[in-house]
């Protein structure tokens, strides 16, 4: 079966991003543009692509939630023993993407990882709901399992050790953040000449810059 998508085509016209609206610093414009996203984006908004790298050059591509963000970077959370997990740890550099379709917006990051601190893993686990915790201690990520039986007993198995216990975080279980590199905030406009403003990091300062959209 044959799709044609080359109709389908929107034209943006929100609004636009010029220089004397951007500040000198990118986690300030992030920070407006994202609290922006929450107030208008119907569902998720620290929805992000998140991109990663094998030892054989493969980039892996996969949707997860930012869970926290300040002039140190951003950060999410993930089984160290995933695919994604293993594959940072190996080749510690990422690309995370949001894409805000009701505000026209995109905002690219590229950069080095690094792992969380114990204490930052341990925070935001106990903050997580329960189900999600024993979840952690549940699923074996990104391995091959005989079917969904198998994760209902491994979560019985995992509710009955921790019953009269609060579940400590996995020790395979916690926090990268993304540090940035490079920033680049996208806004569209009409006829395809889209908005966009680069941040790029030298020593202790940022170097901003217009691309060609």
């Amino acid at each position: 079966m044959k799709y044609s998508i080359a109709d389908m085509r929107r034209n943006y016209t929100r609004d636009g991003l010029v220089e004397s609206q951007a500040p000198e610093d990118p986690y300030t414009l992030f920070g407006l543009w994202f609290s922006q996203a929450v107030e208008v984006e119907s569902t998720e908004p620290n929805a992000m692509m998140l991109a990663t790298v094998d030892g054989e050059g493969q980039p892996h591509l996969r949707t997860l939630l930012l869970k926290g963000f300040d002039d140190r970077g951003f950060v999410f959370y993930t089984n160290y023993q995933s695919a994604k997990g293993r594959q940072l740890l190996a080749h510690p550099v990422a690309a995370m993407t949001f894409w805000w379709p009701d505000l026209e917006r995109q905002v690219r990051i590229e950069g080095r990882v690094e792992q969380v601190t114990d204490q930052e893993s341990d925070q935001y686990y106990q903050s997580r709901p329960l189900g999600s915790r024993l979840g952690a201690w549940t699923s074996p990520q990104s391995q091959v399992i005989s079917g969904r039986e198998e994760l209902e007993q491994r979560l019985a198995e995992v509710e009955r050790r921790y019953a009269d216990a609060e579940p400590p975080r996995p020790p395979h279980w916690g926090g990268f953040r993304l540090v940035p590199q490079m920033i680049e905030f996208w806004q569209g406009r009409p006829s395809r000449l889209h908005d966009r403003l680069r941040y790029c990091r030298e020593e202790d300062a940022w170097r901003r810059e217009r691309l060609a959209p």
